[in-house]
């Protein structure tokens, strides 16, 4: 499970990292970090894959895997506030998964919008506006790599990364 998900390679702007992963939810986990920065490191996005096994299944999931995902990028205001964003935001998701060739059943999840206006010691803040993705699903097959690389076009789409054409690779970034 581990191997498969170490063979999608993210672009320069994505960073991965492997974390503690939940441990009362399935006899088996494992959790991975993002964080998507452009070329200042300033970040864009921020997530997590976490690959969900109990290999007697759950009634629940309708199956022995079940992946759940969370990214988390800042948006501009206008486009948070369109009521229409949500639907929008969750194709993202389900594109991605149709697009890699990732074949899953009982998906579900949630697209928050929030808005944040600081106030007295706090209002030389600007407003932020954030969108957050949350989801779960249940793979199909036990080949997990189409799911982290739908998961990584997510995270790309959400950070307002451009997505790079087939076949060409980004440049490393400086560190």
């Amino acid at each position: 499970m581990i191997d498969q998900l170490r063979v999608v390679t993210p672009r320069p702007e994505i960073i991965l990292e492997e974390v503690p992963a939940p441990q009362r939810l399935a006899p088996h986990s494992i959790a991975l970090a993002v964080d998507a920065v452009d070329s200042e490191d300033e970040e864009l996005a921020v997530g997590r894959f976490i690959v969900l096994h109990d290999p007697e299944g759950q009634e629940t999931w309708d199956g022995t895997f079940r992946v759940v995902s969370f990214v988390r990028a800042p948006m501009e205001s206008d486009v948070v506030t369109d009521d229409l964003f949500d639907e929008v935001a969750w194709s993202w998701l389900t594109d991605a998964l149709r697009d890699a060739g990732a074949q899953y059943h009982n998906a579900s999840g949630t697209v928050t919008r929030t808005v944040s206006r600081s106030f007295a010691g706090l209002e030389d803040r600007s407003t932020e506006t954030d969108l957050e993705i949350r989801a779960s699903w249940s793979p199909d097959t036990e080949d997990l790599s189409l799911h982290m690389q739908a998961w990584l076009a997510l995270v790309e789409k959400s950070s307002g990364l451009t997505p790079l054409p087939e076949g060409v690779t980004a440049l490393s970034r400086k560190r």
